[in-house]
Order: C-alpha cells, then sequence, then structure tokens
C-alpha cells in the first residue's frame, strides 16, 4: 500500500494551493494533500505518469506565497466526471531555501 511507503505525513488542505509549470506557465491543478515529499493533485486535464515538471506552488494567502520544487508524477487517473482528473507525485528536486518554505507551510496546515 503506498501509505506504508510514505516518510512523511500528508496533510489535508482546504487553502487555495495551485501547482503550475515553472517556465511553461501550465495549471496542473489544485493540491488536495501535501506532504514534505509529495502531493496529490486534483487536475483540469489528465497528466502523463511518469513525466517530471519543475513546480511552482502558490498559495493565496499566508507568510509563504510561492513554493519551487522538481516533482515526477507516479499516476494519473481521470475523474468520475469528464472534466477533472487524479494525479499524485514525489517531490524529487527541492532546494534547502525551498524546503524551509515548505515546512512552513506545512505547519500552517
Amino acid at each position: 500500500m503506498a501509505s506504508e511507503r510514505r516518510q512523511h505525513d500528508r496533510y489535508r488542505t482546504t487553502l487555495n494551493l495551485e501547482v503550475f509549470d515553472r517556465y511553461g506557465g501550465q495549471r496542473l491543478g489544485r493540491i488536495v494533500d501535501l506532504s514534505r515529499d509529495g502531493f496529490m493533485l486534483v487536475t483540469e486535464q489528465l497528466l502523463a505518469a511518469d513525466s517530471v515538471w519543475e513546480c511552482r506552488l502558490t498559495s493565496g494567502s499566508g507568510e509563504v506565497r510561492e513554493v519551487l520544487f522538481g516533482a515526477d508524477c507516479l499516476w494519473s487517473r481521470p475523474g468520475t466526471d469528464e472534466h477533472h482528473g487524479w494525479a499524485g507525485f514525489h517531490i524529487i528536486d527541492i532546494g534547502e531555501d525551498q524546503a524551509v518554505l515548505l515546512d512552513s507551510l506545512l505547519q500552517g496546515l
């Protein structure tokens, strides 16, 4: 089971946390849950599993407005309607300064 492999707790959020492609600007989706090493998105389009993204996580409120990191899309599947999907990501590259920001954001959840 996937939860047995996780090294950090995941936190569900009601905050408006969105993830964008850092360089192309494409909106990848809204974060449903987040941890120090990964996250799950609800998406508007199906993302390719095994794709790697340079991400920009944005927060509409709070002290932390943006966190930058690289992430690997581990899985992706369509939702129950034809307009949304789900995708799970593993954070594979994050600078020390950005990890501090992510930890601060997680403390607020």
